[in-house]
This record gives C-alpha cells, structure tokens and sequence, in this order.
C-alpha cells in the first residue's frame, strides 16, 4: 500500500485506528492511511483519546 504525504490544503474529517483487515474492507478508495508503529507513547495516545471521549460525553456545567 502506498501512503501519499498529506496535502496541506486537505481538510481532515476524520481520524481512526484500523487494522490492516479493516483497510482491506473499506477497499481501494480508502487509500490515505498512515501507519502507526507500537510504540511507549502509543499507549499514552490511546489514554488522552479515550479522556477526551468521556469528557465529551458529560453533560456541559453550567455557568453562572
């Protein structure tokens, strides 16, 4: 698979974590993605991903 440098005028709409099977099933129009190596930062990028969600799911406090 050929991964093309990002144009800096493309607008990004969606960010994801694919297996290679899951690339397969979204076929050849799927053709920007961009390998991520296993690395100790990995984990930590997984965590703030999974804080920012939970975050984004409680109710807004209100302001006074």
């Amino acid at each position: 698979m050929k991964f093309p440098s990002p144009n800096m005028n493309d607008r990004i709409v969606a960010v994801g974590l694919l297996t290679g099977r899951d690339l397969g099933m979204l076929g050849p129009a799927f053709d920007r993605a961009w390998p991520v190596e296993e690395t100790p930062t990995f984990n930590e990028l997984l965590s703030a991903i999974d804080e920012a969600d939970l975050k984004l799911q409680q109710p807004p406090t209100p302001t006074r």
